[in-house]
């Protein structure tokens, strides 16, 4: 084990230590990536990284012995954190309550990927306000069959109705095969309201294009379809932020893109050793994202005018008012 080291990390409020342990310790063995590196790496990415996640309470996703070990999401900070580490209180379905880390300054960071963490995930909201969502998070996930290249021709469309609307989308790489795009909101509605819009505009998208897009909750419905997850939408589920490093063998990081790049590029090529030079060339794509926010008024109004209505939770959910049932289509004919 080689010996720990510290790095001394400008900030807001003056330098902080932070101490990195083993820093040899390689995180990804297919590319030889060490701790060191990627702690390295969200040093070099702080500033657009803190655009994506800064004063949002952040659940860690914590790969402690490396990407191929096993990952657990920490929601609450954890034990011995610096005291300059910030938290928000955040409220989960069941009415439990937790304090998240709340990043706030590029140490925080170097600080979680010591702890392991490859991925931060979000809450879609600020920490003066925890219970309304200023960010539309829309969650396009290619199912068996399809890949990247269909994800990209379902933004594309999504990005025609989001015009339509008024509002600028903002996509990104997922670090996989699928695509996330952000719009920012006023933070005038609930989580209720936020998902209620996400499936409208997710039905918009899939009455557009039925044979490529699909807001079917169950898999055996999806067919080889882009699946819009309107449930990223729903209370404490999250997304891995831009600029955060994925769990894959390649080490491979989720990247903001402008729409005219979008169609161009392979997923693969933004990693923890490409990515700081693609920012240095290209900036940061999410960088006009808080110029201007938007109103959810006509989703909600197409959402209350579709006579389909509600859809189902995540499993783990308490039964939320007018829900249909959660059973599958072929077992609900069965019975």
């Amino acid at each position: 084990m080689a010996e720990a080291i510290e790095l001394q990390v400008p900030g807001p409020e003056g330098e902080r230590t932070v101490r990195v342990s083993n820093p040899s310790k390689v995180y990804f063995p297919e590319r030889g990536i060490t701790k060191r590196q990627v702690v390295e790496y969200y040093l070099a990415v702080a500033e657009p990284l803190l655009r994506a996640i800064g004063d949002r309470p952040t659940t860690l996703k914590r790969y402690v012995d490396g990407v191929t070990g096993e990952a657990f999401y920490a929601k609450r900070i954890p034990k011995g954190a610096p005291e300059w580490v910030q938290t928000a209180r955040i409220t989960f379905p069941s009415g439990r309550t937790a304090d998240e880390v709340c990043p706030t300054e590029p140490a925080v960071l170097a600080w979680a990927a010591n702890l392991g963490t490859f991925d931060f995930h979000p809450w879609p909201v600020r920490r003066r306000d925890v219970d309304r969502p200023d960010e539309l998070r829309i969650d396009l996930d290619p199912q068996p069959g399809t890949d990247f290249a269909d994800a990209v021709r379902v933004a594309l469309v999504l990005d025609e109705v989001l015009g339509e609307l008024g509002m600028t989308g903002f996509p990104k790489t997922s670090g996989g095969r699928g695509i996330h795009v952000l719009v920012r909101i006023r933070p005038e509605w609930d989580f209720i309201d936020v998902r209620h819009a996400v499936i409208a505009l997710g039905r918009e998208v899939e009455r557009r294009i039925p044979d490529k897009a699909t807001t079917a909750w169950w898999k055996e419905e999806r067919g080889e379809r882009v699946f819009l997850d309107y449930n990223q939408a729903a209370r404490d589920r999250t997304i891995a932020s831009a600029w955060s490093v994925r769990g894959t063998p390649r080490a491979t990081v989720s990247m903001p893109l402008t729409w005219e790049k979008l169609p161009s590029v392979d997923p693969n090529d933004f990693d923890v050793l490409t990515a700081p030079g693609w920012l240095a060339e290209h900036g940061d794509a999410l960088e006009g994202i808080d110029d201007e926010a938007y109103g959810l008024e006509r989703l909600l109004e197409w959402y209350a005018a579709d006579d389909r209505g509600e859809m189902p939770y995540p499993p783990d959910y308490p039964k939320m008012a007018g829900e249909p049932k959660r059973v599958q289509p072929s077992k609900a004919r069965a019975d």
